[in-house]
């Protein structure tokens, strides 16, 4: 199972930044499929996910309002649009992907098991 994450790059403080993320090699489906983020020396935080069985998105609070998850499941393929990004949202984003899992833990990471490389989104102020 390999999951591609493309889009990251440099923008300034209220720019907006479009990532994308390919999976291949899923003989399952997923569950759900989410986005995560990274600064070095802290740990990997929730940003986004879609449950694809209902529909459901979910986002982190510093998420609400600015971005934006989508998806397609018969294709793997997963979206994370930003906008009005700031400074605090420089990371490396990754994108996961979950075969089992339930509205109470589409937030964790321990919920993923398949995760892609990551892209580094950095905001200048």
């Amino acid at each position: 199972v390999q999951l591609q994450a493309f889009g990251g790059g440099l923008v300034q403080a209220g720019g907006s930044l479009s990532l994308s993320c390919a999976a291949s090699g899923l003989t399952l489906g997923t569950y759900a499929m989410g986005w995560f983020r990274q600064d070095p020396g802290k740990e990997r935080e929730f940003v986004a996910a879609i449950r694809w069985s209902g529909g459901g998105t979910y986002y982190a609070d510093s998420a609400k309002g600015r971005f934006t998850i989508s998806g397609d499941n018969a294709k793997n393929v997963l979206y994370l649009q930003m906008n009005s990004l700031k400074p605090e949202d420089t990371a490396v984003y990754y994108c996961a992907a979950a075969v089992t899992g339930s509205i109470a833990t589409v937030r964790r990471t321990s919920t993923y098991i398949y995760w892609g490389q990551g892209t580094q989104v950095t905001v200048s102020s």
